[in-house]
Formats: structure tokens, sequence, C-alpha cells
């Protein structure tokens, strides 16, 4: 399933193609093995509650929310071989293209809202 996000605060989108990835092998695996994020592009990564970059060729940014989809941690720039220690509250991460984050304007405690790509629904 792919999606779209929104910053439900600045009316940004935050990402146009938000991948989805709630399988087991699937969020192990997360970006590994990729060049890289086209801008737009996004991997939300639920459950979760940390990232890694190792393996990784590219450095992210990350937003961890909460349940509510509240951001809750946000790291700008995370390069390759780095880890992002679990934060308290957070049901997921959203690993989005370097950049993103200064360029909406995502700061700590805005909502991001996710709609399904396809007919505009929520997930």
């Amino acid at each position: 399933m792919t999606a779209r996000a929104w910053n439900a605060r600045t009316a940004r989108l935050v990402a146009g193609r938000v991948e989805v990835a709630s399988g087991r092998v699937r969020r192990a695996v997360g970006l590994i093995g990729r060049r890289g994020l086209g801008d737009g592009e996004a991997l939300w990564i639920a459950p979760s509650r940390g990232v890694h970059t190792w393996g990784m060729r590219f450095a992210i940014d990350v937003l961890a929310l909460d349940r509510a989809g509240r951001v809750v941690d946000l790291v700008a720039d995370l390069r390759p071989w780095r880890l992002r220690l679990p934060r308290r509250g957070c049901g997921g991460v959203l690993e989005l293209a370097a950049g993103t984050i200064e360029r909406t304007g995502t700061v700590m405690g805005d909502e991001i809202v996710f709609e399904a790509a396809d007919d505009g629904t929520p997930c």
C-alpha cells in the first residue's frame, strides 16, 4: 500500500509516495539496499520505536510519531551507520529524504496525517 503524508499544522505535503512497511521482514530491511529516496518519497515503519542506518548508502530525515500521529522525536540528516535509540511513546517511524524536515517546516508536536494515495481515504 502507498499513502501520502501531510503536516496538519502547516498543511504541507511531507511525502507524496509513502511505502508502508508493516511486516516483520519489510520492517527489518527498511531502506537497506536502496541507492536513495527521491524527493517526496518515504517509508513508514510501524510498529517501530527507533531506527538505524547500518548498511545504508545515504542520509535520511526521521520523524518518530506516537499513535495519534504527533511528532515525538525528529532527526534531520541521519547519516549512514548511525543509530537513533527508541523514544518513549513512539508508535512508528517515518523515514524521509534528507532535507524534508527543513523543507516542510515540521517541528516537535506537529501532527502527521496519512491518507491512501489511491482514493484519498485515511489510512
